[in-house]
C-alpha cells in the first residue's frame, strides 16, 4: 500500500490557475486636473454634446531592490465643441486629466513576465477605480459623466513595444 500526497500550494486549489506574482499595495490619485476654460460663459452657450478624445498611457518605476514598483496610469480626455462647417476653430469645453497609481511588489516573477504585468496587469486592476474618479470629476463639473470604455491594455502595451522598436530603429540609422 503506498501513501500519496497531492502537494498545492496553500494559496492555490486544484484546477485553479496560479495566481500572479503580484502584490497590490496601495492605490492612489497622483495628480487630478479638471479644467473649464470658458467658464460659466460655455454653459450658456453650448448646443451639442461636445467632441470627446481620450489619451491613455501607462508607465512603470522601479522604487528600489527589493521588486517594489510604481504603476502610473495616466488618462487624459479632451471635450471640444462639435465642429461648425462655417467655423474654423472648436473652443475647449472641458480638460479633465487624470494621474492613477499604485505601489506594487512583485514576488520573484520570471524576467519576461515583468513588463507585461506591471504594464498590463496592474494597469486593468486599477483601471476601474480611475474609470470611476473620471466619471466623478467630469459629473461634478457641470457636465453628463464620461464613463471610459473598458481598455486593452495588451494592445497599448504592443503598440508602446512598437513604437519603441521603431525609435530604437530610426535612432540607430541617424
Amino acid at each position: 500500500m503506498t501513501n500519496s500526497t497531492n502537494t498545492v500550494s496553500s494559496n492555490q486549489t486544484e484546477g485553479t490557475p496560479p495566481s500572479l506574482p503580484l502584490t497590490l499595495n496601495i492605490q492612489f490619485t497622483k495628480d487630478l486636473s479638471f479644467e473649464v476654460p470658458h467658464g460659466a460663459a460655455i454653459f450658456a452657450s453650448l448646443q451639442e454634446a461636445p467632441q470627446i478624445s481620450v489619451s491613455i498611457d501607462t508607465n512603470a518605476n522601479r522604487l528600489n531592490e527589493n521588486g517594489v514598483y510604481e504603476v502610473s496610469l495616466k488618462i487624459k480626455i479632451d471635450a471640444v465643441e462639435a465642429q461648425k462647417q462655417n467655423e474654423g476653430t472648436s473652443r475647449t469645453i472641458f480638460i479633465a486629466e487624470l494621474i492613477y497609481c499604485a505601489v506594487v511588489t512583485l514576488n520573484n516573477p520570471p524576467e519576461e513576465l515583468i513588463e507585461p504585468i506591471l504594464l498590463v496587469e496592474v494597469p486593468r486592476l486599477i483601471f476601474p477605480y480611475a474609470r470611476n474618479i473620471i466619471s466623478e470629476v467630469t459629473r461634478d463639473g457641470g457636465f453628463p459623466p464620461v464613463v471610459l470604455q473598458p481598455i486593452d491594455f495588451v494592445s497599448l502595451w504592443q503598440n508602446k513595444q512598437q513604437q519603441a522598436a521603431q525609435t530604437h530603429t530610426e535612432a540607430g540609422h541617424a
